[in-house]
Order: structure tokens, then C-alpha cells, then sequence
């Protein structure tokens, strides 16, 4: 069946200026990390990006090794977008990633100008598209020059591979360093992709206060501390979370009584605003006018119907954000 997106798309949806560029994004944008590979269902996957962008959503956010397997997720989306977005693509924000392991070899991995540029390449190859709207470095390469891997990002942008370039997982003084080399290039850093939420709160000391400075965008990963601020855990480990799985991110031995209580506690707090405790994490996430789009990720069209919800309720009162502070604490 033809797809025609939703005539009413840009009603609802919230979009901010993302650091001081003329670039606005949505205030929750869509990660490929999960389940858009080749060992999930491409129906499924093909319903989520639709109902994303009938909502509003226009970041659609990849990384090269995405899948399982590595690059499937590209491919996936690429084929999504060929049959569904193409008359579409200047309305749509695509971004993508390189730094961890892709292929075997010396050359598959971290931060070279080698790396990043045949990683790009195999990128748009795989989403037939010409160019990509961002492209990160995913991680701090300690064994290669910063001006280097900086220099790597200026390039494709002047070979004009990519509109923007961004940075993920950068420490404040590794993420300082390589914001002033870009502009010393001239192609000034757009965003930070950092790990943040409820439960993992580093980017506060500094990189938050850093990416204002600078005038540069943020957009968080794992705001739901990978399912651990849902409901899911309340009772247990439940068959085929994460955590059930030994080879995730999330372990069981992260499901601590401690962590439980914490939940149970944010989620009564969460029905008590009339939220999910989802909801409500991804709300606390945008309350701070520092983070310019909070990247969700979803299993299902019913889970990112919810996640939208959180857009209706941002606002916290002062008793609400002490009352999270003494939970957390």
C-alpha cells in the first residue's frame, strides 16, 4: 500500500533550535539502534518510521554497525526510505555514526581519516543515499590525533558527504578540545551525542554547561537507562528484556533492590503527574532547554505512541524535581 504521510505532521510536534545553528530537530528524534536489523521483522520496522514522521518526528539516527548484523539497520532503512520517503527527503534529518568496531582489519575501527571517510562511504552505499544530514564520530580515539579524526569530519563535509558533524561519548575536556578544533576548520560542531539519563547524570558536570557555551546542540541516548526507568522491572526480570539477555548492555546484576525501590518510587511519582514513569524520563530529559531532542528508541508502534505522550506533560514543579532529587539520591 502507498504510504501518504499524515497532512497534519507539523501541528504537535515540538522542534528546537539546535545549538546556536539554523537547524531545529524535533524534541524526540528516532534511534535505529534496536531492532531495525536483519534479524527483526522490516514490517514492523517500516510501521515505526512511518508513524514517527506522521507525528512529527524527522531524525531518523543510525550508526554504521547498527543492526545485528553490522549495517543492517542501514540497509533496512535505506529500503524503507527508497519505497516510503523519497519524495520526502528534505524534510527528514538523517544521521550516522562511525568509531566502534565495523569491519576486521586495522583500518575497521576507532578514529583514522581511513576509517571514517570508507565508513561514511559504505554508509550512504547501503541507504543509496548522496549525502547524510549528520555524521558523528561515536567515540574518542585515544591512539589517533584529534586533529586527525576532526580533520576526517571537515573533509566530508567539504566533499559534501555530510551537511553537519557531531561527536558522541566525548568527555567535557576531550569534547572542548575537539568543538574548537572544528571551528578553527570551519565547519563548526552541530551536536553532542551523549549517554544520559535519571540514572546516568555525568553529562552535568560540565558538558552540559560546556555544549551552551559553545553553541552546540545535545541529544541524549538511553534516556530510559535501556528499559530501567519502565515499569518492566517492577516485578522481576521479565523473560526476553535486556537484561534477560546476557550478551546486552543492561545486566541483570544492574537490577539491584536498591535500583527497584528507585523505580518504584519514580513511578508512583509518574501516575501521580499523570505519566508513565517513560513518560516522565523522557519529560525530565526536556525540561532542561540545554537538550535540544532526546532520542527514543521502540520495539513497536504502541511503544512509540507512548513515548510521544511524554510531549504532553514537560513541565515539573519545583516539589516534583526535589521529590526526584531525594529518590535518586
Amino acid at each position: 500500500m502507498t504510504y501518504t504521510p499524515n497532512p497534519a505532521r507539523y501541528n504537535s510536534m515540538v522542534y528546537r533550535r539546535c545549538g546556536k545553528s539554523g537547524l531545529k530537530l524535533p524534541a524526540l528524534s528516532l534511534g535505529l539502534w534496536h531492532n531495525f536489523g536483519h534479524v527483526d521483522v522490516l514490517e514492523n520496522a517500516r510501521q515505526m518510521l512511518r508513524d514517527a514522521f506522521d507525528a512529527g518526528i524527522t531524525h531518523f539516527d543510525l550508526a554504521n554497525n547498527y543492526g545485528p548484523p553490522y549495517g543492517s539497520a542501514e540497509e533496512n532503512f535505506g529500503s524503507i526510505l527508497e519505497k516510503d520517503f523519497l519524495g520526502y527527503r528534505d524534510e527528514l534529518i538523517i544521521s550516522t555514526k562511525a568509531g566502534y568496531d565495523m569491519w576486521p582489519g586495522p583500518y575497521g575501527d576507532r578514529g583514522s581519516k581511513k576509517y571514517l571517510v570508507s565508513s561514511l562511504d559504505q554508509s550512504l552505499k547501503r541507504m543509496n543515499l548522496e549525502y547524510v544530514d549528520i555524521f558523528y564520530h561515536h567515540r574518542p580515539d585515544p591512539e589517533t590525533p584529534l586533529e586527525e579524526t576532526m580533520g576526517a569530519l571537515d573533509l566530508l563535509v567539504r566533499q559534501g558527504k555530510a551537511l553537519y558533524v557531531g561527536l558522541s561519548n566525548y568527555k567535557p575536556a576531550e569534547a572542548a578540545e575537539a568543538i574548537r578544533i572544528l571551528r578553527d576548520l570551519g565547519t563548526p560542531c552541530l551536536i553532542h551525542q551523549p549517554k544520559y539519563s535519571m540514572f546516568l547524570r555525568w553529562v552535568e558536570d560540565g558538558l552540559l554547561d560546556l555544549l551552551e557555551e559553545e553553541g552546540v546542540g545535545c541529544i541524549p541516548f538511553s534516556p530510559l537507562a535501556q528499559g530501567l526507568l519502565t515499569s518492566k522491572y517492577l516485578k522481576g526480570i521479565p523473560e526476553g528484556s535486556r537484561a534477560a539477555k546476557s550478551h546486552g548492555h543492561l545486566q541483570e546484576t544492574d537490577i539491584t533492590g536498591e535500583k527497584v525501590e528507585q523505580i518504584r518510587q519514580l513511578n508512583e511519582l509518574a501516575q501521580q503527574r499523570g505519566q508513565s514513569l517513560a513518560q516522565m524520563a523522557l519529560a525530565w530529559l526536556l525540561k532542561d532547554d540545554r537538550v535540544t531532542s532526546v532520542l527514543i528508541g521502540a520495539s513497536s508502534p504502541a511503544q512509540l505512541a507512548d513515548s510521544l505522550k511524554s510531549l504532553q506533560h514537560t513541565r515539573f514543579s519545583a516539589d516534583e524535581l526535589e521529590r526526584i532529587e531525594t529518590i535518586l539520591r
